[in-house]
This record gives C-alpha cells, sequence and structure tokens, in this order.
C-alpha cells in the first residue's frame, strides 16, 4: 500500500508538471502584442453592399451578381501579378464587370459599366463599427494603416468620403510595386516602409485569401467575419476570428 500510494503521488506530480510545462509552452508561443496594425480597405472598413443598386442596374437588375463581380476582380487582379502585367484596380473592376454581364448574356458597354463602378466604389460607407472600432484601437495607442489593392488616389477618396483619414497613420496601396495581394511580396513591403519584422504586424481583414497570405509571410492576422465572408479552410488559421473592430479591440486592450 504504501509503495501503491507514492507511485500515486508521483503520477499526481507528473501530471501536474507536464501541465505547467504545457501552459509555460503555449504562452511562449502566444504572439505579443503587435507594433502596428494593417487594415485591409473594402469589405473590411467599407461597406460593399451599397453598390447592390449601381451595379444590379447595370446587370439588368441582377443586384445578387455583386458578389460574382467582386470576386471576378480580386480574380484577374491576380492575373496581372501572375503575367507581370499590371492595370490599377477600377479598371479591373470595370473589366471583371463586363465579362459578368457577358457571361450572363447581359448587354453592357464599358462607358456604362465604368459609371456603375467608379464613383459608387469612391463613396462606399464604412461598416457601423467601423469609426467606433479604430476610435478604441487608436486610444490604445496602436499604429494604424491600411494596405490595399485600390490606388492611392482611390483609397484616399474613398477615406475622405467615409471619414476615415483621422483614423489612419499611414495608407498604402499595391500601386507602388504594382503586385496584387495576396501575393507575398504585397506584405513583404508593406513591412520594409513600416520598419517592422512580421510578428510584429496584424494585417486585419475580412477576406480568407487576404489573412491566408498574410499569415503565409509571418504576420499576425486578425479575420473579421462580415456576412458571407468565410475563411480558407486549407490556409493557416488566423490569430482572431471577430465579428467587427470592435470586438478586436476589446480583445487587444484585454493584452495590453
Amino acid at each position: 500500500m504504501p509503495i501503491l500510494k507514492s507511485l500515486k503521488t508521483l503520477t499526481c506530480s507528473l501530471v501536474i508538471a507536464a501541465s505547467l510545462v504545457s501552459g509555460h509552452a503555449m504562452a511562449s508561443n502566444s504572439p505579443d502584442k503587435p507594433k502596428v496594425l494593417i487594415f485591409d480597405v473594402n469589405e473590411t472598413l467599407l461597406d460593399l453592399t451599397s453598390m447592390r443598386s449601381s451595379v444590379g442596374d447595370a446587370l439588368g437588375g441582377r443586384e445578387d451578381l455583386l458578389p460574382l463581380w467582386f470576386s471576378t476582380m480580386l480574380h484577374y487582379s491576380l492575373v496581372d501579378t501572375v503575367t507581370k502585367d499590371y492595370h490599377d484596380f477600377g479598371q479591373i473592376g470595370v473589366a471583371a464587370l463586363l465579362i459578368v454581364a457577358q457571361n450572363n448574356d447581359i448587354e453592357l458597354t464599358s462607358e456604362q459599366a465604368k459609371k456603375a463602378i467608379i464613383t459608387p466604389l469612391l463613396t462606399l460607407p464604412p461598416h457601423g463599427d467601423v469609426k467606433e472600432g479604430l476610435a478604441k484601437l487608436k486610444a490604445q495607442g496602436y499604429k494604424i494603416v491600411s494596405l490595399t489593392n485600390s490606388s492611392n488616389k482611390a483609397v484616399k477618396a474613398q477615406f475622405e468620403s467615409a471619414g476615415l483619414l483621422s483614423y489612419f497613420d499611414e495608407r498604402y496601396s499595391i500601386e507602388d510595386i504594382k503586385i496584387y495581394k495576396p501575393d507575398l511580396r504585397s506584405y513583404e513591403w508593406v513591412l520594409e516602409k513600416l520598419n517592422v519584422k512580421p510578428e510584429e504586424a496584424m494585417m486585419v481583414a475580412a477576406h480568407g485569401w487576404d489573412v491566408a497570405g498574410a499569415k503565409e509571410a509571418g504576420l499576425q492576422t486578425t479575420f473579421i467575419a462580415r456576412p458571407g465572408k468565410a475563411l480558407y479552410p486549407l490556409a493557416k488559421q488566423p490569430d482572431h476570428v471577430v465579428k467587427d473592430v470592435n470586438e478586436l479591440a476589446d480583445i487587444l486592450g484585454k493584452s495590453e
């Protein structure tokens, strides 16, 4: 009996020790507080649903084709990157709408496509949580920047229209390197501009492809689960999944 009791005591001690070691390892592997937050813009901060009417009108009332148009635009932005060609996001947006129209037997001219996209895209409203969430993050002392596939001129116009300029320390566009996200070089470029290590930055986006690219480039990542958005199941998982910017501010505020 004394031997059995001793074995039980030893076993319990080993289990406790293993738990402590495991807990320490988990804590040491947890990401440190980021020095800079890098936000995607379209759909992450700005609400694209307001374009349903303009795109729907151009497509003969087919408002349901808005997501297809946006995904087609992203598809062909990557075609530009892999073929080492470049057109700005607005041009690709117009071309993508023409493709969607043709594939759905809808007559549409280039001028009609341009009218349906350019002005509405530059005047998108922010999601309801964005200003409050960004204000919380600013109050917590975070450096906040944007990284977008839109042109420099376009994102400035978008931020002015949405009232977001004051929340951002810098705005970065892939236009400067002509390599669209989620190519790893786009994230590496912005890290170099910010003079931070990958693990010192956090990419925040409502697109599974964006957080997948950033995570693969070594950044911390947060996925904002906007309605209709999902993570890419085959990619590395993000550090956080939140419903909006407010929830991210609450999580990062607790880590201080």
